[in-house]
C-alpha cells in the first residue's frame, strides 16, 4: 500500500504545466503520430476554472488536523449516485460527481490528505476509505 500511495505522491505532487489561461497544450492539439488513440479534438483555448485548479493543486497537506478535515469532507463515493424505485421500476441516477468541473483536483487533494496520514503521520486510513 506504501509503494502505491508514494505513486500517487509523486503523480498527484508533480510539476504542474507552465500554461497560461489563453494557451492551449500542443499535445492536446496535435497528438503524436505514433500513438492514434488520442482524439484530435482541440480543447478549449480558455479555461474559466484554471485559476481555480491552480490553487487546489497548490495546496499542501501538513497538518494532520487539516488532513483529516479533507478526509471527512471530501467523501470517497459520489453521494448522488442512487436507485430510485417508483411504481415497481428501478431507476439508477448515475454519478454526477464527474459533472463537476474541479473534480479530478478535489479527488487528488483527498489523495493527498490520504497520504499525507498514512505515509507521513503512520495513522490508520482505513476509516476513510470505501
Amino acid at each position: 500500500m506504501a509503494a502505491i500511495s508514494a505513486l500517487f505522491r509523486r503523480v498527484v505532487r508533480g510539476p504542474l504545466p507552465s500554461f497560461t489561461i489563453g494557451e492551449a497544450s500542443p499535445t492536446a492539439i496535435a497528438p503524436s503520430s505514433n500513438n492514434s488513440s488520442f482524439s484530435t479534438a482541440k480543447k478549449p483555448d480558455f479555461d474559466l476554472f484554471y485559476p481555480l485548479r491552480l490553487w487546489l493543486d497548490s495546496i499542501q497537506v501538513k497538518n494532520d488536523k487539516f488532513a483529516h478535515f479533507l478526509c471527512k469532507l471530501i467523501p470517497c463515493t459520489c453521494p448522488f449516485e442512487r436507485d430510485i424505485s417508483l411504481v415497481g421500476h428501478t431507476f439508477h441516477v448515475p454519478p454526477l460527481c464527474k459533472l463537476n468541473p474541479l473534480y479530478n483536483e478535489v479527488v487528488s487533494l483527498r489523495l493527498r490528505a490520504l497520504t499525507y496520514l498514512e505515509e507521513d503521520c503512520g495513522e490508520d486510513i482505513s476509516q476513510y476509505i470505501c
